[in-house]
């Protein structure tokens, strides 16, 4: 399975080439950057042994020597760097968000279904040991009756937001703010268990540029309500509790790495905890799984995946729209 990596971003240097080095599997035959982050593609590609280093997208999607693109690049392109990618003939690996509004995900997973080619959204908990071991778990909890989800970590780029300078990542233009990169994690989850809710409200803290810097999501189901705080501009200790008439169980930690989780069940004193994943670097297992697919055929896999990918955006759009946070995309 040959990969080329687009991007130098941090997701690229501190996510996913680091984990690529445990997956033998796959081989990273390519980087593409900007002309003017070229050095930095350079830089990467004599640490981890990539062959080629790209600065014409046109021109690596000519190559025969790639099965996969790796899309790690701001959320606003990743629509349009994907569709390109599948129309010649390539198969897709795009980091959360998948891409900016539910009809742009609609049209990639027709297009990837047309032209038989795999495509994954890098979202790594549906992936994780742990995550596959909650949900033979939450049987066992009974009827459930509250979630709440709390993925809160102040950002690197805030105290420069704070100043007047908007980087990517609190950009309206670029499909930027809390909801669609932090608490995507927490839909991620909730959707993943519960499927996707009967309504869903978004009430958040609004900056100076219109981008929520965080917010509160609340996702009605039948029986029960999950309430999803994402935040960029503040922080605390993160969790999911998933509560049930006959026990609960918790997310020790960030939702997007789900290191541990902890479960009691009514009437008992004890807590079991469980702690099933393999590798320090949350990439790993999803990398792994994307391989696993491919070499397998497994295509049904591929699609429920994308059939979640579909919902948790509807979900996020609608959100996002009914709080009134325009992104560029609208307006096109």
């Amino acid at each position: 399975m040959k990969v080329a990596i687009l991007g130098t971003g941090f997701i690229v240097k501190e996510g996913a080439l680091p984990a690529l080095q445990e997956v033998p599997e796959v081989q990273v035959t390519a980087i593409l950057a900007r002309p003017a982050s070229k050095d930095k593609a350079q830089a990467l590609a004599q640490r981890y042994g990539i062959p080629a280093v790209y600065t014409d997208y046109a021109e690596l999607l000519a190559s025969s020597d790639i099965d996969f693109v790796y899309i790690g690049l701001i959320n606003s392109v990743h629509y349009e760097y994907a569709k390109r990618a599948l129309s010649a003939g390539k198969h897709v690996i795009v980091e959360k968000p998948f891409a900016s509004t539910a009809a742009e995900v609609a049209e990639l997973r027709e297009l990837a279904l047309e032209k038989k080619r795999y495509v994954f959204e890098a979202v790594t908990i549906h992936y994780l040991p742990n995550f596959k071991a909650m949900k033979v778990v939450l049987p066992k909890l009974g009827k459930i009756r509250a979630i709440t989800a709390n993925y809160s970590q102040y950002s690197s780029r805030y105290d420069r937001y704070l100043k007047g300078e908007v980087l990517p990542a609190f950009d309206p233009e670029l499909s930027g703010g809390a909801l669609y990169d932090i608490n995507i994690y927490n839909l991620n989850f909730i959707i993943g268990l519960f499927g996707v809710p009967d309504n869903v409200s978004y009430v958040p803290h609004i900056g100076f540029n219109g981008i929520d810097t965080s917010g509160t999501l609340l996702m009605e189901y039948p029986g029960f309500t999950a309430l999803a705080l994402g935040a960029k501009d503040s922080e605390s200790p993160c969790f999911i509790t998933v509560q049930g008439e006959k026990g609960w169980m918790r997310v020790v930690g960030k939702p997007n790495e789900l290191r541990a989780f902890e479960v009691s069940y009514l009437g008992e004193s004890s807590v079991t905890r469980y702690e099933l994943n393999r590798y320090s670097n949350r990439m790993v297992h999803e990398f792994q799984e994307f391989a696993r697919i491919y070499h397998e055929g497994d295509y049904m896999c591929m699609k429920a995946g994308l059939d979640v990918s579909l919902s948790v955006m509807e979900t996020a759009e609608k959100a996002r729209k009914n709080a009134g946070i325009v992104f560029g995309c609208d307006r096109q």
